[in-house]
């Protein structure tokens, strides 16, 4: 896999949809808060105009990062069927010891969300898994400690 961050095709959509929604609606929304603070007089003091500034900056910003991740990101698309090995956009089936089988989504770290079965190629177990192939058995050290996994099935 290439360099660089990695997003799902569904989340680069996401994301070129947020950016269009803050390069349309909330820059104008915030130039018109902006010319409104302005209007009221001096600038020195005027806490909705210092606030209406912090606020521009933070879109703009905003605004870039979510250009560099999509100019420089790595879509991956999920494949169906079986794969040979842990990468990213990989589905994995694993089952720590003596507990119940548990099934992630490999994604980039932009991406992740564990609470919903989605978890980051960068994450400790993420990395533990990359590269591994079904029946083989990974240790992960995290921070509640160390788990081994064994990996049931990929797609």
């Amino acid at each position: 896999m290439g360099e660089g961050p990695y997003l799902t095709s569904e989340g680069a959509e996401r994301l070129r949809a947020e950016l269009a929604n803050l390069k349309g609606p909330e820059r104008e929304a915030i130039s018109r808060r902006l010319r409104f603070a302005i209007q009221q007089g001096d600038l020195s003091e005027n806490a909705d105009y210092h606030k209406t500034k912090e606020d521009q900056a933070f879109l703009e910003g905003r605004i870039q990062e979510l250009e560099y991740l999509l100019k420089n990101a790595t879509i991956i698309e999920a494949a169906s069927g079986e794969r040979e090995v842990v990468d990213v956009g990989a589905t994995v089936t694993l089952q720590e010891e003596d507990f119940p089988e548990e099934t992630y989504y490999i994604v980039g770290a932009k991406e992740a969300d564990p609470r919903n079965g989605r978890i980051s190629n960068e994450s400790p177990i993420g990395r533990a898994l990359m590269g591994a192939r079904v029946g083989d058995v990974v240790m992960a050290e995290t921070p509640g400690g160390q788990v081994r996994l064994k990996i049931i099935k990929i797609e």
